[in-house]
């Protein structure tokens, strides 16, 4: 037999076992994923598609030192910011934990404001967090921030007690309730997320003459917003509602 025949053969050989490898057919992909990923996919993802961030957080590192005076608040610990006469409760998405609000808090309280971030995001701790501003604080009002599951808490707090907030700005709610007071409301998430339509059901439903939708260009969600060029549109929109809000 001649070399070249030879080599003939060996190519035909490698060619057939590579196609029963990967299925040798229009479903190759399925098959290489069924065989453990032997033949190369390409996801959606890497072929320059994108994933609706939803009700998704990015988990993010612990923000360790912090500017803000660590107490306790019940059977879970808190940081406490500012002197004010505005209170304001920060609530914290699922990845996130209370010293991730380390900036906006320090912003909030430059505006004259008391602010308590809780390290436990359950209504029971919220609202703890409220009484100690306006019992041990000074506080003459208390303003509810949270995002994605810290504000679906606030929610739940504020349909079960709705005159204990004198005002609401929750970044990218997962869902909406009923029973909300009268307060101010703002009600912030991106536009090109899955809970879009969230924000801007609450404002259209909710109770009051004061409550607003804002939705901001891309698709972070909640807190992750603060890491795009959003970040500053965002604060801008917190920052002047607690303005407006502000005891006179």
């Amino acid at each position: 037999m001649s070399s070249r025949r030879i080599l003939a053969l060996l190519v035909a050989l490698v060619t057939l076992i590579a196609l029963a490898g990967c299925g040798g057919s229009d479903d190759a992909s399925e098959d290489c994923d069924d065989n453990g990923g032997l033949c190369a996919t390409i996801d959606e993802e890497s072929a320059g598609g994108s994933r609706p961030e939803g009700a998704r957080e990015e988990a993010v590192e612990p923000a360790g030192d912090t500017t803000g005076q660590r107490i306790e608040l019940g059977d879970s610990g808190a940081l406490l910011w500012g002197g004010g006469a505005q209170g304001v409760v920060l609530a914290h998405g699922s990845a996130f934990d209370a010293a991730s609000w380390e900036k906006q808090a320090t912003q909030i309280a430059e505006q004259d404001a008391t602010v308590v971030a809780v390290e436990d995001t359950s209504p029971d701790s919220i609202e703890a967090a409220a009484d100690r501003l306006r019992d041990e604080e000074g506080a003459e009002q208390v303003i509810l921030i949270g995002g994605s599951s810290g504000a679906d808490a606030i929610l739940d707090l504020a349909s079960e007690q709705p005159d204990l907030p004198d005002g609401l700005i929750l970044i990218s709610p997962n869902s909406t309730v009923e029973g909300l007071g009268t307060e101010p409301k703002l009600f912030i998430a991106s536009e090109d997320e899955s809970v879009a339509d969230v924000a801007t059901e609450l404002a259209d439903t909710a109770p009051g003459g004061q409550n607003t939708s804002l939705l901001l260009p891309g698709d972070g969600h909640a807190q992750n917003i603060f890491d795009t060029d959003q970040a500053r549109p965002l604060t801008q929109a917190i920052l002047e509602r607690l303005r407006e809000q502000a005891p006179a």
